[in-house]
């Protein structure tokens, strides 16, 4: 006859349980309120939700459940009681999540981020930009990395439906957590508003919305940002150098010459920003056809190495061509469909291609490389 389970070991299991949006346990975010144990060995727990509509309210009944059935011996039942933060234990978990600070920031401003921010720009429409954004962040998300992507393109976002975030953000207070697709943290204006309805903001407002994206949505500790930016040198890309001066530009552009002529714009506002250009990819470079033969380059050719060259020349310094991605119809079904390519078809040649990119700009996950562990030495 096995004996009732404690409360002790039931909190422990509880510990294994991950906040499906903040991805921390929910025994240190302040979400488990009571544990009871009956002789009998059925088991009641009561959980706090953040907010009364927590989208992931059924995800974490069900990781309850299954964590206290599967990890605690005795237990003959397991029923999850569900209720709802009160104002005051929002405000501290909020506190809690921005490490104390219950001021607003940008942690990716801050001299101690370890995070990577990328910037993706292009100087016209139609290059496929978006497309490269979300391939590059679910290649890195496949290798390891903890990576975000703000979807800073306003007035035509389409990075959800190309990740297939159809999630909704969640509020705490005034602090925002972002749906994730494919382990990718994500954030769009389109997540705000109703349908497909158009936004007309000036200046102001599009300054104001990237703000809040970077400050008011908890990001956790992300090793890369990607920003889809918008095609050429508006507000935004203003934008982003104030906030993010630290931000390295990608610069995406076909071969054809009229692109590559809008897209050295695009990149040569560095000059004047001051910010790093990471490198230049050149996507759509070619088409091979299917059942085999020489490439085609329906686009014509060099687009992307006329840009880097003339970016070298404007800036001084080198600007490497990181990649040329071929022409391949899956990539546009995938976004469509909120499968990236890099995904569902990783063995073709788009899909290498982009992988090497994202290899190249980030590397191996960090791991514990540059985190504060908290050890000091033992006295003798």
């Amino acid at each position: 006859m096995s004996s009732t389970p404690s409360t002790e070991q039931v909190h422990e299991a509880l510990a294994t349980v991950l906040d499906p949006e903040i991805h921390r346990p929910i025994t240190d975010l302040g979400m488990v309120k009571s544990v009871d144990i009956a002789d009998d060995g059925s088991v009641k727990v009561g959980i706090y939700l953040t907010v009364a509509g927590c989208p992931m309210k059924g995800r974490i009944e069900k990781d309850v459940t299954e964590a206290v059935t599967g990890k605690v011996t005795g237990v003959a039942s397991v029923a999850v009681e569900l209720d709802v933060m009160n104002e005051e234990q929002r405000k501290e978990l909020q506190t809690k999540l921005r490490g104390g600070q219950a001021e607003k920031e940008i942690p990716f401003a801050k001299p101690s981020s370890l995070t990577r921010v990328f910037a993706v720009a292009s100087g016209k429409g139609g290059v496929g930009k978006s497309s490269v954004t979300v391939n590059l962040a679910a290649a890195m998300a496949a290798r390891g990395h903890k990576v975000g992507v703000v979807d800073a393109d306003i007035y035509g976002h389409s990075v959800p439906r190309m990740l297939g975030a159809s999630d909704f953000p969640t509020k705490v207070e005034d602090m925002i957590l972002p749906p994730t697709a494919h382990d990718i943290k994500v954030i769009s204006v389109g997540m705000f508003t109703q349908g497909n309805t158009p936004v007309v903001w000036r200046g102001p407002m599009l300054h104001r919305a990237l703000q809040q994206f970077l400050s008011d949505v908890f990001w956790g500790d992300l090793d890369v940002l990607l920003m889809d930016l918008p095609p050429g040198t508006g507000d935004i890309a203003i934008s982003v150098a104030q906030l993010l001066p630290t931000a390295e530009l990608l610069v995406v552009t076909t071969p054809q010459q009229a692109a590559a002529e809008v897209a050295e714009r695009a990149g040569a506002i560095t000059a004047q920003t001051h910010q790093r250009i990471a490198g230049v990819i050149e996507n759509m470079s070619y088409f091979v056809p299917p059942g085999g033969g020489e490439p085609l380059h329906l686009f014509g050719e060099g687009g992307g190495r006329t840009v880097s060259e003339a970016l070298g020349r404007t800036l001084g310094t080198d600007i490497p061509l990181l990649g040329q991605v071929p022409l391949d119809t899956r990539m546009r079904e995938g976004g469509d469909s909120g499968r990236p390519l890099v995904l569902t078809d990783p063995d073709t040649e788009a899909s290498k291609v982009l992988t090497s990119i994202a290899d190249g700009l980030v590397g191996k996950p960090r791991g514990l490389s540059g985190m504060q562990l908290g050890i000091s030495p033992a006295g003798r």
